[in-house]
């Protein structure tokens, strides 16, 4: 895809085709993909009424990488999470977090990338070389760690904890709470 100057407009047809007026050429959901990962910003309108579907036209792109490469990037128990904070008080806050979350990955991937080009140079070796699996898996750990604590920050109700000590204390703190409300709502009925 030729980059053009300004801002790249992909219009979207009833017929489901993609249009990139940059190119004036016909692209495909692949393209647009292609285009992502270059690092190419664009914008899908729908071409009958000019609306910015970008977000659904992305989203489209996710569900097709995910459902043809048979290496999905989001585990089942991700998805589940993030479906049910639709609606959800947390609503608001997931957008900001996964983008900060994403940008950090990435700058910490770029980091990885450098060390390991200063460790093995521009050898074969060094030029073939994935990140270890388990320095990948260590790091998605710990930001599934940091996204959970920082859920629990905005929801401490509703939390899940998976050690038994931990839920008793819970159950404790709730009955203590319905204890104090109950007190409060006596206070109240008495005035």
């Amino acid at each position: 895809m030729a980059k053009t100057e300004g801002e790249i407009i992909i219009k979207k047809y009833a017929n489901r085709r993609l249009y990139n007026t940059g190119t004036s050429t016909y692209v495909t959901l692949e393209d647009l993909a292609k285009m992502v990962k270059k690092g190419e910003e664009f914008v899908v309108q729908d071409a009958k009424t000019g609306e910015d579907i970008t977000h659904s036209v992305l989203t489209q792109i996710i569900f097709e990488q995910e459902s043809k490469t048979g290496n999905t990037l989001l585990p089942i128990s991700f998805l589940r999470q993030l479906i049910s904070y639709y609606g959800d008080q947390m609503q608001m806050v997931v957008p900001t977090f996964l983008e900060h979350s994403m940008k950090t990955f990435t700058d910490q991937q770029a980091q990885m990338r450098e060390q390991m080009t200063r460790a093995f140079g521009d050898t074969p070796l060094g030029k073939n070389l994935q990140v270890p699996m388990q320095m990948m898996e260590e790091q998605v750990r710990r930001n599934t760690e940091m996204f959970r604590q920082a859920l629990q920050m905005f929801s401490p109700f509703t939390a899940q904890q998976s050690q038994p000590a931990a839920k008793k204390a819970d159950s404790k703190d709730i009955d203590e709470l319905k204890e104090q409300l109950r007190n409060l709502q006596n206070r109240l009925d008495n005035l």
